[in-house]
């Protein structure tokens, strides 16, 4: 921040200039001054909510000193009194007048006293008194305007800022081969920039950028093969390049299917293990009906459960979607879900499953969309999640979404326009996320953003100013990590 002193002067006032001669000046003696004029929620919900449910934001006056009043023109006035002095000047003059100096009636002594003069004039003082102060509250004006100048330009260049710090800091990266197992699936048509995001969100290397940055140091380019791979947790991002460039380590007849994967995505690996072609899987999958689903499916999407499935050599299509099924029926019978609740939990769970980061956030995630399902605290009904919105469009790797995409009602699954809960299923959720269908947190939250993409932390708000405020920490955070856009 830039210091300007401001210009005025200290100590006690001057006294003010003697008035002119003709005591009628003293009216055009004015001073003018300037001025500035200043700039839902509702009850926490209940699980009795949701069993109903899975069931079926002038200026100051200028101010005139007073003139002295000018002496009566009525009478006559004595010859003392017209050699009294009328003015200060008349008085320095009659002093300096060698043929009034013997005169004792006109002595020093006789002219007005310092104190009667600023009896006289006094009526000056107070105007620059107050002109004084007027300064000061025109510097405080000038500080505290510096101040949010300069406060408002440190918040916008905080992004910059971060961005450009950063840029300056090496990357995350553990040391060593790691411990532990983890399967990794690579998907066909994967580029370098999807299997370092898998890598780093399966825990198996410390950042993206570690893994990445070391994609574009080396030559010849990697060349990756779709399949499963057998890795470990923590490992270095070297460590993790070379196991999947290692055959070794490439399990055959097996699928990985992590958490949250679509269907569209899922259908690949399954072809990869089983060695057929990607049609073949899709064809099995498209009487949803022969798999016992709910009557509203029209898709498998849902009900591949995620897990490691290794198939028997030999193994159909429709054989291995079969397992992957049973294996979400087992799942949901474990949690406590009769059959007839089986489409609801596992609509609201594969939206959890998308949105939600941490642990801990599941239920928090799954408690915002049931209280903006209550009328009550949230009267439009618009879950407003970008993740339907992405998968209406497509795009299932994903969960931003552009304003166009978000005002487009010709997508069903918009959940900005459409209110309620979307149409299907957006992805294949695990345990923890129907877990958290069933057993939501209690809060009063109607918002969230996971601000920083990296660790899954999250914001949960309960109004749109606090959300507002979320939403610019998760985008100075974009800005400072431009691989996420």
């Amino acid at each position: 921040m830039r210091w300007t002193p401001s210009a005025h002067r200290d100590g006690h006032p001057e006294p003010p200039s003697p008035p002119p001669k003709d005591p009628e000046a003293l009216s055009d003696d004015t001073r003018s001054r300037h001025g500035g004029a200043g700039a839902t929620q509702g009850p926490e919900g209940d699980d009795a909510g949701w069993q109903a449910l899975i069931s079926g934001t002038g200026p100051t006056p200028a101010v005139t000193p007073s003139a002295p009043v000018a002496p009566s023109r009525s009478r006559e006035r004595s010859a003392d009194e017209q050699r009294q002095p009328r003015s200060r000047r008349e008085a320095r003059e009659q002093e300096h007048d060698p043929a009034t100096l013997l005169d004792p009636v006109l002595t020093p002594t006789t002219a007005p006293s310092r104190a009667q003069r600023r009896t006289q004039y006094s009526d000056a003082y107070p105007e620059r008194e107050k002109k004084k102060r007027g300064a000061g509250v025109g510097c405080l004006v000038i500080v505290l305007v510096l101040v949010g100048l300069a406060v408002g330009g440190w918040f916008a260049l905080q992004g910059p800022i971060n961005q450009f710090i950063a840029s300056t800091q090496p990357a995350a990266d553990y040391s060593g081969s790691g411990s532990g197992s983890v399967v990794v699936s690579i998907n066909d048509g994967d580029i370098g920039d999807d299997i370092a995001k898998t890598l780093h969100k399966q825990g198996v290397t410390a950042s993206y950028d570690a893994f990445y940055d070391l994609l574009l140091k080396t030559k010849p380019d990697p060349v990756f093969q779709p399949g499963s791979y057998q890795l470990k947790s923590k490992m270095s991002s070297k460590s993790a390049l070379a196991a999947l460039q290692d055959p070794a380590n490439k399990l055959e007849n097996t699928v990985a299917v992590p958490e949250g994967t679509a269907a569209a995505d899922i259908y690949p690996l399954v072809a990869a293990a089983l060695k057929v072609p990607v049609a073949d899987v899709t064809a099995a999958a498209a009487t949803p009906a022969t798999y016992g689903l709910p009557a509203q499916a029209t898709t498998l999407e849902g009900f591949l459960f995620p897990a490691t499935y290794k198939f028997d050599p030999g193994t159909t299509p429709q054989q291995a979607l079969k397992t992957m099924v049973d294996r979400s029926f087992k799942a949901l019978d474990d949690a406590g879900v009769a059959p007839d609740q089986r489409w609801n939990t596992v609509v609201l769970a594969a939206l959890v499953q998308r949105e939600a980061g941490l642990k801990d956030d599941y239920y928090k995630v799954s408690r915002v969309f049931l209280n903006r399902l209550d009328p009550a605290q949230w009267d439009s009904g618009l879950l407003q999640s970008d993740a339907t919105v992405a998968y209406g469009t497509g795009q299932t790797d994903r969960v931003t979404t552009t304003d166009a995409e978000r005002a487009d009602s010709s997508n069903p699954y918009n959940t900005y326009v459409h209110p309620g809960l979307p149409p299907g299923p957006i992805s294949n959720p695990g345990d923890l996320a129907i877990d958290a269908a069933l057993h939501p947190a209690d809060g009063p939250w109607l918002y969230f953003v996971t601000w920083n993409l990296d660790t899954g932390e999250t914001i949960f708000s309960t109004t749109s100013d606090e959300h507002d405020a979320a939403v610019q920490k998760w985008l100075d955070w974009m800005d400072a990590h431009p691989e996420y856009k």
